[in-house]
């Protein structure tokens, strides 16, 4: 009879009979008790009642009946942690037994049971199975160091536990060294606790050779964090590794390769020996793309980081990567890429008759990629551009909508490469201009129409099709369509200023896209004031675009190289970007390789080490991804013009400074200086002002409110905050940002300001690639860390907390606690405004002493005093009041009895170190509450007697 047995008891009183049956004399009517204990623990069954009588059970020779009552013992001794003592007595005895197996199995679950008090029970007989005669008992020890150095770091260090495993790398059997060396590394991502040397490294190559695979993989992880002295000796460590190379097991490959590419940036760029290397490196990837598609498919990931960083390795191998019919859609795609990085002059006509194939192919995703692939050919290869353009047109001749969508979005990258070439072409794209009906293919043909408005006749014609339905079209489009028709306008004038007067007034006045408002805006301006400097700037040749629009950031290729063969090369992002650190510590090891000889990267301090061989970036145009960054640094509420030049710091003439505040805040003169009235002339550009168009885009503002508590600087005398915070509010309505959904508020906690973000996702599409960017305001906010880019599912939330910082630019807002944010992910750009809590600012070493009080009152003007009457409507005493403010960074300095009246003087500090002082009159008598305020600047006070009634409120 099978075990099935045990699970399908439903007698009543189960537990009673089961106690009875444990503490049976028989042998196997025990057993089988325990057994069914099991079964009831693994349907979910709380069995925890039965705790003594199970650990009684431990008595026993039985080696089947001890592994079932350990494995109950570690699924329930962090439930029991006093009766799990009462099991150390017979895990010692065991830890003694002849048997090793018994030995191995008793140390093994005094490791997994993670309970404080009994890992100090844990120490002697976890030191002597260390020693112990047996290879398996000492390689279980191993793990168990791990798992205790987990628990207890200290006492790991304390009881000599390092050292022992150091001893351990000395060991004659290969797979005890492999658990030492697996054990180590686990360790030192908490903490270096030990660094690998030269010696160390010649013990780790003895053993590899003999190793399980998992062992071998420890091990070449080890090594990959080991720098060589010299340059002899990378070679040897390189000679001494090759070998597994030809191992079977994919894992032992990647290592290889990974210990391999970094050893190879130690040496010097003319070595022979790296034409050698390189040359043994491409048979052994070559051969994981044989394997099942799972496997092709990570290795292809991993290839395509070795392409990126050294496309010389595997230069030779094009066919390799070409597209099987039977290739799963995940393989297809990942050679597509790979095939593109390695095409060059050599072999791009191979290329080009695969990629014309795969244009034919069913697969619409992968045929999409496959057009746009010919267009990367081109641009990369200029002597294929001819070949590739010709090609393109054929592939449009098919008439096929998504085929033809896809060519005119290459044709429009080409033309930007190669500019007054293949012009000829128009005619034949303009003959499909009907069929377009995607976005990104729609944006580029107004582009191709705009760019050559002169040569295309009815130009005007074709964007006013476009401009018929311009509150229906996508904001891509909206945005090429306004450029296109200022072009135009530009370049023939005479036809097209009613087109570009309606243009701008439905970007300017019918829009509610910022972006789109405010490029409409600057057009406006730049037609309105000066049409020469208009085609200077409109009309300027274009830089040409990057061959490589897709490659890595240098430094993160740099860091996932290190990372070959691990989760990180899947997703080709660091893994600081998927690991949660609270619940796993960060590898921190293996990210940059060192810079020199001599340095262990087992130490994390030589993660700081700059990057060698990292290939430079594109002097050309940068990226998509780079570009929407660079837009989100765009100062959005700017001066529309300035006079002053000196920075915002400086006061402009007839303004006297005021002091204080105008050096910290930029207080030194008018935020937003007005325009001065257009001149009217006889250009045909004057038409442009009567459009009645503002001086800049409204900012949409929302209620002030008061929320969270941080500071940047550290905390100061107070820990953590105990002060007020807020719900979240509405930041981004979900029908103003495609459906991507913002809400938040900002609180302040140990001395740090966070930005508490909840994202909704109402789309029907997941969205990723987020990124967030504060503009210039008035105490210098910005955010130190990103969102986490990973994407958000339909109809899903996520939330954020984003640490920031008080280094930023500085430029006054009016009222201070206004923000301007913002916020992209993989579909656009969007931006809000919101209010910090004033309180935000407020710092925990606020605190004056009397005397600095004292004296900064008196030489502070009566002028810059102000009085409020406050509501005391919860009829707070003097001590609650001090109590409530203190918690929220209002610093009680001195307190006094004057009749019926409680006098209680507070100090506030900014995050920029200026003072205010208060002063709170509370009379027992009344429920209204008298409130000084004064600062050396008067703009300080702004808002303040908000925070006060708040916080009695």
């Amino acid at each position: 009879m099978t075990d099935s047995k045990y699970f399908t008891t439903t007698k009543k009183g189960e537990i009673f009979e089961l106690k009875t049956e444990l503490n049976s004399d028989k042998k196997e009517k025990k057993k089988e008790a325990v057994k069914k204990v099991i079964a009831s623990m693994t349907v979910g069954k709380d069995v925890s009642a039965l705790f003594p009588d199970v650990v009684n059970c431990m008595q026993t020779d039985n080696v089947e009946l001890k592994k079932l009552v350990y494995l109950y013992l570690m699924n329930y001794a962090k439930s029991q942690p006093d009766l799990a003592i009462m099991a150390v007595n017979t895990f010692v005895k065991d830890c003694e037994d002849p048997n090793p197996l018994i030995r191995a199995l008793a140390v093994r679950t005094m490791g997994c049971i993670r309970v404080e008090k009994i890992t100090e029970y844990l120490c002697d007989p976890l030191r002597k199975c260390m020693k112990d005669e047996d290879p398996y008992v000492r390689k279980t020890a191993a793990v168990c160091v791990a798992k205790l150095h987990d628990m207890n770091p200290t006492l790991v260090k304390e009881q000599g536990f390092v050292e022992l495993l150091n001893d351990l790398l000395s060991d004659a059997n290969p797979m005890v060294v492999a658990n030492a060396v697996a054990a180590l590394t686990e360790m030192n991502e908490q903490q270096t606790v030990i660094e690998v040397n030269s010696q160390m490294v010649n013990k780790l190559l003895t053993a590899l050779n003999e190793c399980t695979e998992w062992g071998q993989v420890f091990i070449l992880d080890a090594l990959a964090g080991y720098t060589p002295r010299d340059e002899r000796e990378t070679q040897n460590i390189c000679e001494r590794i090759s070998p597994r190379l030809a191992h079977a097991n994919a894992a032992v490959v990647l290592s290889t390769v990974k210990v391999l590419m970094k050893l190879i940036d130690l040496m010097p760029a003319d070595s022979d020996f790296i034409t050698q290397l390189t040359k043994k490196l491409a048979p052994p990837m070559v051969t994981l793309l044989s394997a099942e598609p799972e496997i092709q498919y990570v290795a292809l990931r991993n290839i395509n980081l070795i392409v990126q960083k050294r496309p010389d390795i595997l230069k030779q191998e094009m066919k390799v990567f070409f597209v099987k019919y039977n290739d799963p859609i995940y393989v297809k795609m990942e050679k597509l890429d790979i095939m593109i990085r390695l095409a060059q002059q050599n072999n791009i006509s191979q290329v080009l008759s695969e990629l014309k194939e795969y244009a034919t192919e069913v697969d619409v995703d992968f045929v999409r990629k496959s057009v746009r692939a010919i267009g990367r050919c081109a641009i990369k290869v200029e002597t294929s551009s001819e070949r590739c353009v010709q090609t393109l047109l054929e592939l449009i001749q098919t008439k096929v909508n998504y085929v033809v969508q896809e060519a005119v979005v290459v044709i429009k990258d080409i033309f930007r490469k190669y500019p007054n070439r293949y012009e000829s072409i128009i005619s034949a794209l303009c003959e499909n201009l009907d069929t377009l009906d995607e976005p990104e293919a729609r944006a580029s043909m107004i582009w191709i129409i705009g760019e050559y408005a002169e040569r295309i006749d009815n130009a005007d014609e074709l964007l006013e099709s476009f401009v018929e339905g311009f509150h229906d079209e996508n904001t891509q489009v909206q945005l090429q369509l306004l450029t296109a028709v200022v072009k135009l306008f530009l370049k023939r004038p005479g036809v097209a200023q009613a087109l570009v007067q309606r243009v701008l007034s439905l970007a300017t006045q019918d829009s509610d896209n910022p972006d789109l408002r405010d490029r409409g805006f600057i057009y406006w301006r730049l037609l309105s004031a000066d049409p020469a400097a208009a085609k200077n700037v409109v009309l300027t040749e274009k830089p040409l675009i990057s061959e490589e629009t897709d490659l890595l950031e240098p430094s993160l290729l740099e860091q996932l190289v290190c990372h070959i063969g691990t989760l990180a090369s899947v997703y080709h992002k660091p893994p600081s970007a998927f690991i949660d650190p609270a619940k796993a510590p960060l590898r921190q090891i293996n990210t940059i390789p060192a810079a020199k000889f001599g340095s262990s990267l087992l130490d994390t301090s030589s993660a700081s080490n700059a990057s060698r061989n990292g290939s430079s970036a594109p002097t050309v145009i940068p990226s998509q991804d780079q570009v929407i960054a660079d837009l989100l640094s765009l100062d959005l509420n700017a001066p529309a013009t300035s006079a002053n030049t000196g920075g915002y710091g400086g006061g402009m003439s007839g303004t006297t400074s005021m002091g204080g505040l105008d050096d910290l805040l930029g207080l030194g003169g008018d935020p937003m200086p007005t325009t001065a009235p257009m001149a009217q002339s006889n250009n045909p550009f004057d038409s442009l002002a009567g459009l009645g168009m503002p001086s800049s885009a409204p900012i949409p503002q929302q209620p002030a409110s008061i929320g969270g508590l941080a500071e940047i600087f550290g905390s100061g005398g107070f820990g953590g905050s105990t002060g007020m915070t807020y719900p979240k509010e509405m930041w981004l309505d979900a029908s103003r940002a495609m459906g991507m959904q913002v809400e938040g508020t900002f609180v302040r906690r140990n001395g740090r300001i966070f930005m508490e973000m909840t994202i909704t996702n109402k789309a029907m599409q997941a969205i990723s690639g987020f990124a967030l960017q504060f503009n210039k305001n008035s105490f210098g906010l910005i955010p130190v860390e990103q969102i986490n880019p990973s994407p958000i599912l339909p109809n899903q939330s996520q939330n954020y907390t984003i640490a920031c910082d008080t280094t930023g630019a500085v430029q006054v807002t009016t009222p201070l606690t206004n923000l301007q944010v913002a916020i992209k992910n993989d579909i656009n750009a969007f931006y809000f405004a919101t209010t910090v809590p004033l309180i935000a600012y407020f710092r925990e070493d606020g605190q004056m002493e009397k005397r600095e009080f004292l004296e900064e009152w008196k030489s502070i003007p009566e002028q810059n005093e102000q009085q409020f009457t406050l509501q005391n409507t919860h009829n707070m005493n003097a001590d609650a009041i001090c109590t409530k403010l203190q918690q929220n960074n209002i610093h009680t300095v001195a307190r006094r009895q004057v009749d019926n009246q409680q006098l209680l003087y507070h100090s506030v500090k900014y995050t920029n170190n200026l003072n205010v002082l208060s002063e709170l009159k509370v009379n027992s008598q009344t429920t209204t509450i008298t409130l000084s305020l004064k600062s050396k600047n008067q703009m300080a006070i702004a808002n303040m007697n908000e925070v006060f009634q708040t916080l009695l409120n």
